[in-house]
């Protein structure tokens, strides 16, 4: 009977199951994929610090199930970049990663990484670092694999990330182009030569490193093709022993410019990494890793196949930051001085790529205006600028014959600076430049420029409205300008600029009001008539769209500007003479 009655039972279940079927109701499955991992000794370094090599096995391993989560398939990776390091893990702590496709496209998809590490005893969770990885389904046949796009964005978080996904993948498509733009740059292959002083400096082929590894079982993923992890994690021990050669100690990864993947290989391969210092800087160094694979025929005949390349960023801890790092490094070769040149390329678009598409909130800029504290504003906005035009390590960003555009960065502070050399006196410039209602006649930024307030012949402030930038909403900004002359033959004449609030100036209909925190123009004589004229600017999310395309590559502006700038006040004193 027993028997009989579970033959009944399976009979009805078989009839109701289509119709259970067709009402139950289907819950998504979550889309973040989440690994914890306790840092054992085998994964440490001779510090006790987590493997920068095992962190990116972990990296990769999490990125692609989260990508296969989306597609339903089997992924692989293409590349891995915008990785930026801030914390290490060390021996006994635990490392949580999480990723999360946050956009996919007609046949690639974005991958977000976020690692995080927390000592048990504190409880104290620390962001270690971000990453994004790029994958692609892996096609049975020759078609490409479309993939469904991501929906069902919950969060506000989850929709910024959607969003900045597709910036990101612009970013990425526009790298090949600018980079050769920047590479045939006339002016940039001057601050390639004016950086470099080959009597002191160090070869690069004193850091060439050479490695093989044999592609064993252990090695494999689960598609059958070498772990995508495993070689990057090859691929940075063969960096780091580059970096150590020159600096002779253990120097830190900081950053990866991007890990791409050209081609697979299999168990049975021969892997060779080839590495080399490329370049350094002030308390930075980049070292280029290539890996060509063999199988048994390719071996005996000679014939690689190029299947990865990287550039690995790397520091020394604890470096006071007027002191260089790193020894200076020159080139012997052309494809050294390629290497050499294309490293500065890549650090100059590694700042833009950070500060474009930086999503952190600024505090308020503006400070109340008002005669009551006109001193203390003035003195202040003064100092500021000062203190901006002191800062050392300037980097040398485009060099002309008049003109030179020089970066500063210091975490998340960017400066830039604009250098001119105009033939007139300083005494006049500083007299045209003070006069903020005349900007718009040499600066395309400046719409209008209306003066709101004289408060003595050294303070005044001013409404400006300037255009939109590549689609984006006209901003406005309320700016003190803080004037003085010198006090003493040698200094320069100043003339500082602040946002602040008034409230005559409240907000205006479709323009962004924006803010500026310290700006202006410092004005060096140098003969009867001649000057150089010194613009800085530190960088604010308001400012910011006005100059990423210089600082990106895409864009001229800054230098068409101050020539711009350089010419008014040459053709100027011409008019007053005549």
């Amino acid at each position: 009977s027993k028997v009989i009655c579970k033959k009944i039972k399976k009979q009805l279940y078989d009839l109701a199951a289509p119709l259970l079927g067709s009402c139950r109701v289907q819950t998504p499955a979550p889309m973040d994929v989440q690994m914890c991992q306790s840092i054992q000794p085998c994964h440490a370094d001779h510090q006790g610090d987590l493997s920068a090599g095992q962190l990116l096995k972990w990296m990769d391993t999490i990125a692609c199930l989260a990508a296969e989560r989306h597609a339903g398939m089997a992924c692989v990776t293409l590349s891995m970049d915008d990785i930026q390091f801030e914390e290490t893990g060390r021996v006994g702590q635990v490392m949580t990663i999480k990723s999360k496709v946050n956009r996919a496209f007609t046949t690639s998809m974005e991958v977000g990484i976020r690692v995080s590490v927390q000592d048990v005893r504190e409880h104290v969770e620390r962001l270690v670092c971000v990453a994004y990885s790029t994958f692609v389904g892996k096609p049975a046949g020759p078609q490409k694999v479309l993939l469904r796009p991501v929906e069902d964005l919950c969060s506000a978080e989850e929709q910024l990330q959607h969003s900045l996904a597709s910036e990101r993948r612009r970013l990425r498509l526009y790298n090949e182009q600018t980079f050769n733009s920047l590479l045939r740059s006339k002016s940039f292959q001057r601050v390639g030569l004016t950086e470099r002083d080959p009597l002191s400096a160090v070869s690069t082929e004193f850091t060439r490193v050479e490695s093989i590894e044999l592609v064993l079982p252990p090695h494999a993923n689960h598609h059958g093709n070498t772990f995508g992890g495993q070689i990057m994690a090859w691929m940075e021990n063969a960096a780091t022993v580059a970096a150590s050669r020159l600096c002779g100690c253990f120097p830190s990864l900081r950053s990866v410019d991007m890990f791409r993947f050209r081609g697979p290989s299999s168990v049975g391969d021969r892997l060779v990494f080839k590495a080399v210092v490329n370049n350094t800087f002030n308390n930075s160094i980049e070292v280029g890793v290539r890996v060509e694979a063999y199988n048994c025929e390719e071996w005996t005949a000679n014939k690689p196949r190029h299947i990865n390349s990287a550039f690995l960023i790397y520091q020394l801890a604890n470096t006071p930051g007027d002191v260089p790092a790193f020894p200076q490094v020159t080139y012997t070769t052309q494809d050294g001085e390629r290497r050499y040149l294309s490293a500065i390329v890549r650090k100059r678009i590694r700042m833009a790529r950070k500060h474009i598409l930086s999503c952190k909130e600024e505090a308020p800029l503006s400070v109340p205006w008002d005669k009551s504290n006109q001193v203390y504003l003035g003195y202040n906005n003064v100092a500021a600028l000062t203190v901006l035009a002191g800062k050392q390590d300037w980097e040398a960003s485009s060099i002309s014959d008049r003109v030179a555009v020089y970066v500063h960065e210091e975490v998340e502070l960017l400066c830039v600076q604009v250098q001119m050399e105009v033939m007139t006196s300083a005494l006049h410039a500083f007299t045209l430049l003070a006069d903020l209602t005349l900007r718009p006649l040499w600066d395309n930024h400046y719409l209008s420029c209306e003066e709101v307030e004289r408060a003595d012949e050294e303070e005044t402030v001013y409404h400006i409205k300037c255009p939109p930038i590549n689609g984006g909403k006209s901003r406005d900004f309320v700016f003190l300008l803080s004037k003085r002359q010198p006090c003493k033959d040698g200094d320069p004449y100043v003339v500082a600029l602040r946002s602040v609030t008034v409230t005559t100036v409240p907000p205006v209909e479709g323009f962004l009001r924006s803010e500026a925190k310290c700006a202006g123009f410092l004005i060096h004589s140098l003969g009867l008539n001649s000057c150089k004229v010194c613009y800085y600017n530190q960088v604010t999310s308001g400012v910011l769209p006005y100059v990423a395309g210089n600082l990106a590559g895409w864009s001229k502006s800054m230098e068409e500007t101050a020539s711009a700038c350089t010419t008014f006040l040459e053709r100027d004193l011409i008019t007053t003479l005549y």
